[in-house]
């Protein structure tokens, strides 16, 4: 085990270029199970996360050869020998889900049409449920058994198009719905579909694996069904930016009055954060796929109308992104003034600011979703636990920005989502240090 130690660190430069994105990669890897032939994988980051997916699709069968710096793979799936995934692997992140809809597909193929899936784990963020993922196997023609330890699914025959209306716009359960009705005989209609990047990019990869959709980067998707698992291909994907580790890098800058260029970026998909960021004074500008963020922002809380306290809220894409909302918070510490930070998808998620209190912050907990910061206050080192990917982040910037040292615990937290991020932070200036405990 290790920790971070961190000093003050303000008035850091460079370029800094954002690693692939790890909420893109994860389905992308349970995908490439679709296809008996090579997927080659461009741009994956190098974290926990994406590398126990890759080593759960290698203990079903498939081969995987992976480059030296971790940021590309070659998958070949044409031998599967596997129902159940590895327990151990599935209870270390949430995305294991995603294997339901490829895995039972190709069983059901075989002839074998039954997958046993472990309970996924994942950030402790609040409750997480499940139930709109097995509906809409239900609804695609598979049979759901559960247990408190796991889920059965069995499918005869390929899945059979139809018309589904999620009762949530959940991310996983999209991607799920997407990869069965891509392989589903017939058309198959998903309303309240979520549209992330990263789900259109989903969408774009079953494209090429033979299914026809309409609807791409709407809440409507129309999706024209292979009848089956396709023939063997030779194909190619590339994964986007991680949208969220650049959301990271803009409020690091900010909070330590840092100069950064992000290159490599999607201009299209950092509206919502310009608009929420700005809020906090917070600005930054894009030149190309370039983005810059200025040294030495004056932060001040945007007041509303008559002077009313504003409100920061995540929401379904194209919205504030929820995995920014404990960034948003430590921004929100930085900025003079006071602000409301409302979570609404995830009730723990903002617990964790019992650690920002102790170092200075001035948080009021409201209630499980929302907390009242009123900003501007200075904040000092001490030792902390990251509880989660986002929290650790979010304390990895209150660090840098806080007065003397901070040494942060469970750091494997922060490994799952960013990617060497002491390393990389180092080469711009940052007083950052990997210790053994």
């Amino acid at each position: 085990m290790s920790e971070l130690h961190i000093q003050t660190s303000r008035g850091l430069s460079g370029r800094i270029t954002p690693q692939g994105n790890k909420n893109e990669a994860l389905p992308i890897v349970a995908a490439c199970l679709l296809n008996p032939g090579v997927t080659r994988l461009e741009n994956l980051p190098e974290i926990l996360d994406v590398r126990a997916m890759l080593q759960i699709v290698q203990g079903l069968g498939a081969r995987v050869e992976r480059s030296a710096d971790g940021h590309s793979a070659v998958i070949q799936a044409d031998t599967l020998d596997g129902s159940q995934p590895d327990p151990v692997l599935c209870a270390q992140i949430r995305a294991s889900l995603l294997l339901a809809a490829p895995l039972l597909a190709r069983r059901s193929q075989a002839g074998r049409g039954s997958v046993i899936l472990p309970r996924p784990g994942g950030d402790r963020i609040g409750r997480r449920r499940i139930d709109t993922h097995l509906a809409v196997f239900e609804t695609l023609g598979a049979t759901v058994d559960t247990s408190p330890r796991d889920v059965r699914l069995s499918l005869d025959g390929p899945f059979r198009g139809t018309h589904l209306f999620l009762d949530e716009a959940s991310v996983m359960a999209t991607e799920n719905a997407v990869m069965a009705a891509a392989m589903a005989e017939g058309d198959s209609v998903i309303e309240n579909a979520a549209c992330e990047p990263h789900v259109q990019q989903l969408c774009r990869l079953m494209e090429q694996f033979g299914a026809r959709i309409t609807g791409i980067g709407s809440n409507r998707l129309c999706i024209t069904g292979t009848g089956g698992v396709p023939t063997p291909r030779e194909l190619s994907h590339r994964v986007l930016e991680d949208l969220i580790e650049v959301g990271s890098f803009i409020a690091l800058a900010a909070a330590t009055g840092s100069e950064l260029s992000i290159p490599g970026v999607t201009p299209a998909n950092y509206w919502m954060v310009a608009k929420a960021f700005e809020r906090l004074g917070v600005r930054f500008t894009l030149e190309g796929n370039t983005l810059h963020v200025p040294a030495n922002q004056e932060l001040e809380v945007q007041s509303d109308r008559f002077g009313e306290v504003p409100r920061i809220h995540d929401a379904p894409w194209p919205g504030f992104p929820a995995d920014l909302s404990s960034i948003a918070v430590v921004l929100a510490c930085c900025a003079n003034g006071s602000v409301l930070i409302h979570e609404w998808m995830f009730e723990s998620r903002l617990y964790w600011v019992d650690s920002l209190i102790g170092m200075g912050a001035r948080i009021t907990q409201c209630d499980p979703h929302r907390v009242l910061v009123n900003g501007g206050a200075p904040l000092f080192g001490t030792r902390l636990s990251s509880p989660d990917i986002r929290a650790g982040m979010a304390l990895l910037i209150a660090a840098l920005r806080a007065e003397g040292t901070t040494v942060i615990q469970n750091i494997r937290q922060i490994d799952r989502g960013y990617e060497r991020i002491d390393e990389r932070l180092a080469a711009l200036g940052a007083r950052i240090k990997r210790v053994a405990e």
